[in-house]
């Protein structure tokens, strides 16, 4: 359990975390009194879907849908895209711990495999997390259907669980005053 002086944070990163939005982040805790301890999940891309997405690619499945050069099956090889897949993950993790680092935030990192929600789920839980912050670019079919993490997150977590959208800020993702307004 974390420390009662503790505020800690728990974010779930789709892709690459940029200065901008760690200062974001970073903005949102300003008022809080103690530290505040941002700890990030990244998961590993499933290697199925990079296979299935070189497979479609591979010429003969709709190419006029999928842009670029035709790949040769026997050039896949599963295994590589798997190391590729974590790779890149191991990247952008350190990356994102960088640039909150950056902004003097306490930040700690690891990868997932699984069910992000769920080791969303499992670290606030082990941290203590007050809440959670889910970084994702739109998925309008998964969100129309509640099937993004952010929605899954809501339905299984007791703590607030803010959706932000990579690379936008507070303005553009609240779509120049189309929200709901309590006035």
């Amino acid at each position: 359990m974390a420390d009662i002086s503790t505020y800690a944070v728990v974010l779930l990163v789709e892709e690459n975390l940029t200065q901008a939005d760690a200062a974001r982040v970073r903005s949102l805790h300003e008022g809080i009194d103690g530290e505040v301890t941002y700890h990030v999940l990244m998961p590993i891309d499933d290697g199925r879907a990079r296979v299935q997405a070189a497979l479609g690619a591979s010429g003969g499945l709709a190419p006029d849908l999928v842009p670029g050069r035709p790949l040769p099956l026997d050039n896949i090889d599963p295994e590589q895209l798997v190391a590729e897949a974590r790779a890149d993950a191991e990247r952008e993790l350190a990356n994102a711990i960088e640039v909150l680092r950056a902004t003097g935030a306490t930040t700690s990192g690891e990868l997932v495999t699984g069910d992000p929600v769920d080791a969303l789920a499992a670290k606030i839980k082990e941290v203590d997390g007050r809440e959670a912050i889910i970084f994702t670019e739109e998925h309008f079919v998964a969100e129309l259907l509640r099937l993004d993490w952010t929605s899954k997150a809501r339905r299984h977590l007791d703590v607030p669980v803010l959706h932000l959208m990579e690379q936008e800020n507070f303005d553009e993702q609240a779509g120049g005053g189309e929200g709901a307004s309590l006035i």
